[in-house]
């Protein structure tokens, strides 16, 4: 029997209301690298890439919409999954980046934290709790 196919990631689209502002908050707080603008000038897309993690930025004249703006209980726009979230908040805290939701071991078995993006966007960083599992 021959194994599936493996999917090895998976890149969110965020509307944004500025390219400019969204790729400075991924790329100077949260060490994200930029691979991709178009145009160069007055940017209305952008790629963003750390690691396993990219995201699509565009531009296209509406607000965002993030999920927590739609239904609070739901907030959570992208689950960023990290094998040390303990190391990454203290980077991201040595950084001045704010978080939502402090790093914490969840009531449903994840260790973690919450931040929003400059949109609004609210991304979770974490993984299993090991007594979880």
């Amino acid at each position: 029997m021959m194994s599936p196919p493996v999917i090895s990631g998976i890149s969110p689209s965020f509307i944004v209301r500025n390219i400019t502002n969204s790729v400075v908050f991924y790329r100077d707080a949260l060490g994200f690298e930029v691979m991709f603008q178009e145009p160069e000038n007055d940017p209305f897309f952008a790629i963003v890439v750390r690691d396993g993690a990219m995201l699509f930025l565009k531009v296209v004249g509406v607000d965002p919409l993030p999920n927590a703006k739609r239904h609070p209980w739901a907030r959570w726009d992208a689950y960023v999954t990290v094998a040390d979230p303990d190391a990454l908040a203290a980077e991201f805290l040595a950084r001045n980046v704010a978080f939502s939701v402090p790093l914490q071991d969840t009531s449903d078995g994840l260790r973690g934290f919450e931040l929003e993006d400059a949109d609004g966007y609210v991304l979770f960083f974490g993984r299993p709790h090991e007594n979880s599992k």
